[in-house]
């Protein structure tokens, strides 16, 4: 694909998210992220889904997919090309024509237990095949393209998506709250399901004495607020990078009052809890 057909057919939706940014507010055509190359606490990234662009209020700036990529990554139009090439080819030779959900940029056409010989060995390179039922196996089309992956659902329906080839969100994004235990005080904050599946990994066949919280991405941290007003005692299983060090700080700084667990020092050496477990240096 040229330039031109690259800004049009390559959503600029699945390329923030890949960036793992997400809308901090939105509505059916546009929604606001936080800014692209600085911290702020009001999102003042507009993009509009239909025009496929974003204009940034701050910085009065405007962006298309292409120079998203090179103002995240600080590269050229030939680097940037390259990295939104494997948005060119979602295709896993998916099949199905009766379809169960959709929506305005994506549509769903299966949801069932993971099954597909590719998506088992995937969960078995993340070492997380023992906990295949809390996943399901999803079929979806985005822009005439077929797909499929490991899909982990959240508060509002949507799907978090993983395979070898994508790392998505189909529907809209949001925290993942599931409580197994009857009126616990104590939670377990993830960034990712696949932490949260290591997790119940090490457990075992222990029976569940906390909640769990899957924030699947550090920047729907503000919709955890109230409900960790429920809980005494928090748990962190957060990655070592900057982003879940901020988080952890602001948690910390939100629950004063309450027991706040760092247990990244568990994983210290590597990137997050599944990277550790995965390791053979665990």
């Amino acid at each position: 694909m040229n330039c031109k057909n690259i800004k049009q057919k390559i959503l600029i939706r699945a390329v923030l998210e890949s960036f793992n940014h997400f809308p901090v507010k939105e509505n059916r055509k546009t929604a606001f992220y936080f800014a692209l190359d600085r911290e702020e606490k009001i999102p003042s990234l507009s993009v509009d889904f239909e025009k496929n662009q974003a204009f940034d209020f701050g910085t009065g700036r405007s962006y298309d997919v292409i120079s998203i990529v090179q103002q995240i990554n600080k590269c050229s139009v030939s680097d940037a090309l390259k990295y939104l090439a494997q948005f060119a080819g979602i295709s896993e030779n998916a099949s199905s024509k009766t379809p169960t959900t959709k929506g305005e940029n994506h549509r769903i056409t299966k949801v069932q237990e993971v099954w597909h010989p590719a998506l088992a060995d995937y969960l078995k390179s993340r070492k997380v095949f023992e906990q295949k039922e809390l996943v399901r196996e999803i079929h979806y089309e985005i822009g005439g393209k077929q797909g499929f992956g490991i899909g982990f659902e959240n508060q509002s329906g949507g799907f978090e998506i993983r395979s070898t080839y994508s790392k998505i969100c189909l529907g809209k994004k949001d925290i993942t709250l599931i409580q197994l235990s009857t009126k616990s005080s104590e939670i377990v904050i993830f960034e990712g399901f696949f932490d949260y599946l290591t997790y119940r990994n090490l457990e075992k066949n222990k029976t569940p004495t906390c909640d769990y919280l899957i924030l699947n991405s550090t920047s729907m941290l503000f919709r955890a607020e109230e409900i960790l007003k429920n809980y005494n005692k928090i748990c962190l299983f957060l990655d070592n990078d900057d982003n879940g060090k901020s988080s952890k700080m602001k948690i910390q700084n939100h629950c004063k009052y309450k027991t706040v667990e760092d247990c990244s020092l568990i994983y210290h050496d590597f990137k997050d809890l599944n990277e550790w477990w995965c390791s053979d240096k665990r």
